[in-house]
């Protein structure tokens, strides 16, 4: 059964925080709000929760795994960025985007596009998500919540609660998330390409 954890979207408090990154800690699956959607997460070595996410979500090995960060200097020791790339990510962080980069030596070879060799990472605008990056010292492994067959990700931590209570660990809720899932772009190659348009503005990479 997932516990809830119901905090303030401006002032989370910390010790309910302090609890969901324990329970990240001990190998736990969680759901929480982003400036996008809903997202799960869980520690990057974790590979159950790993599993359980692919699981959850019916995706297979080419699926790329998002890396959610609370900085730019956390983002860098993931990716390999170029002089361009640093300039178009650094203008448009913290904010609803997905990067797909080629994948540091620092990123298990699990989470990497099989092919490519790539993996997402991003930094969200969200005070509840960037609470919680901060509390547990590193990113998350995340992946949108949206569920099979359902073109809408899930928005209302009540819902998610409801809907996931025995596959999840906890829900985390602020009442304040967005309601798209972010924009994807990939910088792995040449020239940026639009992967998914969602609700960050992608002109500036057209």
């Amino acid at each position: 059964m997932a516990r809830y954890y119901d905090v303030h979207p401006d002032n989370p408090q910390r010790r309910a925080i302090g609890q969901v990154v324990a329970l990240i800690r001990d190998g736990g699956l969680i759901a929480y709000p982003t400036d996008s959607c809903f997202a799960l997460g869980c520690q990057i070595g974790n590979r159950d929760g790993l599993d359980r996410i692919r699981a959850i979500r019916r995706l297979d090995d080419r699926h790329h795994f998002t890396l959610v960060c609370s900085d730019f200097a956390q983002l860098g020791k993931l990716v390999q960025i170029s002089n361009s790339s640093f300039r178009m990510i650094k203008s448009a962080t913290p904010g609803s985007y997905t990067f797909i980069l080629p994948a540091s030596k620092d990123v298990p070879r699990r989470l990497l596009h099989p092919k490519k060799k790539t993996v997402g990472v991003r930094i969200p605008a969200h005070t509840v998500a960037q609470a919680l990056l901060t509390e547990l010292g590193e990113p998350l492994l995340s992946s949108t919540l949206l569920l099979p067959d359902e073109e809408v990700p899930m928005t209302r931590g009540w819902e998610i609660r409801d809907r996931l209570d025995n596959a999840l660990d906890a829900v985390l809720d602020s009442a304040e998330c967005g309601t798209e899932p972010t924009t994807v772009i990939d910088l792995s190659g040449d020239e940026p390409e639009l992967v998914r348009r969602g609700a960050g503005d992608p002109s500036r990479f057209e």
